[in-house]
């Protein structure tokens, strides 16, 4: 598939309840890693995209997914997303 998920990253709020809740439902192998002056939570599905789990950088914003996508040339990508998504007034 061109243009694969490569990577899952859930930024929390609350990262033992995100734990629980994902590796239970999932069934997902999950392992901290020291990061920082944090923790880093490797996602491992047993097959497909893994990823992370890890408290939000940003306090007070809300817990989102972050999906990272595999391209070729970063700044082909980026130029091809500008044309087709960003109304002209907003371009650079």
């Amino acid at each position: 598939m061109p243009n694969a998920f490569v990577h899952v990253e859930l930024n929390t709020t609350d990262v033992d309840a995100a734990k629980a809740f994902y590796g239970k439902l999932f069934a997902w192998t999950l392992e901290d890693v020291p990061m920082g002056a944090g923790t880093y939570t490797m996602v491992k599905p047993g097959s497909g995209t893994g990823g992370g789990i890890m408290k939000h950088p940003m306090p007070g914003a809300p817990s989102a997914w972050l999906a990272y996508v595999q391209v070729d040339d970063i700044h082909a990508a980026t130029a091809k997303a500008r044309r087709m998504y960003i109304p002209v007034e907003y371009r650079f």
